[in-house]
């Protein structure tokens, strides 16, 4: 009898779906504003649950910023200490495996091999970092370059499938499929399963190379892009790492034609993985476990794309810090919208707390599920984020003060009145004060949070 009332309690247990892409800034969703890009698969899991409309990454102390979002992430450690301590501290996958969770990743990891081990107990195919496709994937449009998205024959995304697949046979498919093939064959096996699962797919869409089959790229005319707001031929000055792999994706300065033909491939891209996690949500229908699975869709950071003169996300503008974040599931409301600042590496508190499950003591983002369902305040009056030793930023709901310690230079915006960021106001003596206590505000976050990669800004 005891036997039989766990086995009903372990049944009862909320499932999670995670869902991370990899480069996708807030300003690649259609249901977050932007009516140039399809989105429906996000944009109806949006309407299915709860949206965070201010959802940032914290940093990075490498040029691949993804490694440092996706280890706070799986730490729940604030950056400075995330890097210093990922192979020594209790991981997320590894949380719920121990909880007694089916706990299964396929896709982009990024983080180390052993990591990998402790957090998951089983595996699909584990992709790299990010995919390569020789020089011609770089400096476009140029005269005689003539890569484009949809030629498998220039690998990147484009993958063999008795590679990555285990298929008896081989044809060339695109990653963000043959991970969504993965995430979809495993919830076929777990649809029967009494243990609840915690399924961890990553994208490495819409990160570069940006390829797509050929109809999806055609959804996006390359004339009719519009060329954002902040549009710059090349940023004012050397932010740092000024000529990195990223920036080196179109020529200087950047032309609207590069721009236009930049955003069109992102735009295909992102449509092309949509799909895909179109099929994931249509498979756990089928499953029978959408009742009770918790559904998070988010991205490690964002990315420039032609905005202020840029192509990566090395920078701390908003189009490169804030991503979407969405989670649908039982009891969340439908339509929801919440405005209060949080990090995406709050996600390791959060789902341990929807699961009943003990938040790690080491765990440092806060859970934010209390705002799943109307909550109050806020989770921090401010945001810190910092690249290397060259950036630092702390954002209020008004105002961003970015640093550049090696660049001498200090920018201040007025995010309500220009979310586009392109009006310095740190010069304006009317801004003197908000300057100052944003100042004060960004030295007291490189106390508490230990900034070892910079002076006091």
């Amino acid at each position: 009898m005891a036997a039989g009332r766990a086995g009903a309690q372990e049944k009862e247990r909320p499932n999670f779906l995670f869902l991370i892409a990899d480069d996708l800034t807030f300003r690649g969703v259609r249901a977050l504003g932007n009516p140039e890009v399809e989105t429906p698969a996000i944009d109806r899991l949006m309407e299915r649950g709860c949206t965070f409309t201010h959802c940032f990454h914290q940093g990075s102390w490498s040029g691949a910023v993804c490694i440092a979002s996706r280890t706070m992430l799986n730490t729940g450690l604030t950056a400075f200490r995330a890097r210093k301590e990922v192979e020594q501290t209790q991981l997320w996958g590894q949380t719920f495996g121990e909880a007694g969770y089916d706990t299964y990743l396929v896709g982009k990891w990024h983080l180390s091999r052993p990591a990998l081990k402790r957090s998951f107990l089983a595996t699909g195919a584990v992709s790299p970092g990010m995919f390569e496709s020789g020089p011609d994937a770089y400096n476009r449009p140029s005269p005689g370059n003539t890569w484009t998205p949809w030629d498998t024959s220039r690998k990147g995304q484009w993958l063999h499938t008795s590679q990555w697949a285990n298929a008896q046979t081989d044809e060339i498919k695109h990653s963000a499929e043959i991970w969504a093939d993965g995430a979809i064959a495993h919830l076929q096996q777990v649809a029967a399963a009494s243990k609840p699962f915690f399924l961890y797919v990553g994208f490495n869409s819409p990160h570069d190379p940006r390829q797509a089959p050929r109809e999806f790229v055609e959804r996006y005319p390359r004339e009719k892009i519009a060329i954002p707001p902040d549009y710059l031929p090349e940023h004012p000055f050397d932010q740092g790492d000024h000529k990195i792999r990223d920036e080196m994706l179109a020529p200087f300065p950047r032309s609207k034609d590069a721009v236009r033909l930049h955003r069109q491939e992102y735009y295909a891209h992102i449509t092309y993985m949509d799909a895909q996690i179109g099929r994931i949500l249509d498979a756990l229908e089928k499953s029978g476990k959408a009742g009770n699975t918790y559904v998070i869709l988010t991205a490690d950071h964002g990315l420039a794309v032609g905005e202020h003169g840029l192509m990566g996300k090395q920078n701390l503008y908003e189009h490169s810090v804030r991503m979407p974040y969405v989670i649908a599931g039982p009891g969340i409301p439908r339509r929801k919208r919440v405005d209060v600042m949080m990090y995406q590496h709050s996600t390791f508190a959060t789902t341990c707390e929807l699961a009943g499950i003990a938040v790690p003591k080491p765990v440092e983002f806060p859970s934010v599920a209390k705002w799943l369902h109307g909550g109050g305040g806020e989770p921090h009056d401010a945001m810190f984020c910092w690249y290397l030793k060259y950036q630092r930023s702390v954002r209020t709901r008004e105002h961003k003060l970015i640093v550049y310690p090696e660049a001498g230079v200090t920018q201040l915006f007025d995010l309500t009145k220009d979310p586009w960021e392109t009006t310095d106001l740190s010069a304006q003596p009317k801004y003197a004060a908000t300057k100052a206590a944003l100042l004060e505000r960004l030295r007291r976050f490189q106390r508490e949070l230990g900034d070892d990669f910079c002076r006091p800004v």
